[in-house]
């Protein structure tokens, strides 16, 4: 089994910042990519950035600029830090990981999410 256990969200005014973290445990013999994603009140999922075990980074285009992705792969953790934040931004956001357990089984986790909301 894995658990990805996320913290850092809150509540922020537009124009600030903040850092989401989540960190990855259990069963792991390596982590692939590594994500953030996002949902909205009435809105699909979707994907706000990710990042390969080589440090290769992906962001959403609303994103770009603003937010950056980083991993520690020592520690099994993603970090998302977010400035010149928008209200537009406001989400639960997920973490996702892509794992080959020690018994060499290939998985998708997703974290429990943490609110993230901006004030106007």
């Amino acid at each position: 089994q894995v658990q990805l256990v996320e913290s850092g969200g809150g509540l922020v005014q537009a124009g600030g910042s903040l850092k989401l973290s989540c960190a990855a445990s259990g069963s792991i013999f390596s982590i692939n990519s590594m994500g953030w994603y996002r949902q909205a009140p009435g809105k699909q999922r979707e994907s706000v950035a990710t990042i390969t075990s080589g440090g290769s980074a992906n962001y959403a285009d609303s994103v770009k600029g603003r937010f950056t992705i980083s991993r520690d792969n020592a520690k099994n953790t993603v970090y998302l830090q977010m400035n010149s934040l928008k209200p537009e931004d406001t989400a639960v956001y997920y973490c996702n990981a892509a794992v080959l357990s020690r018994r060499y089984t290939y998985g998708d986790y997703w974290g429990q999410g943490t609110q993230v909301t901006v004030s106007s």
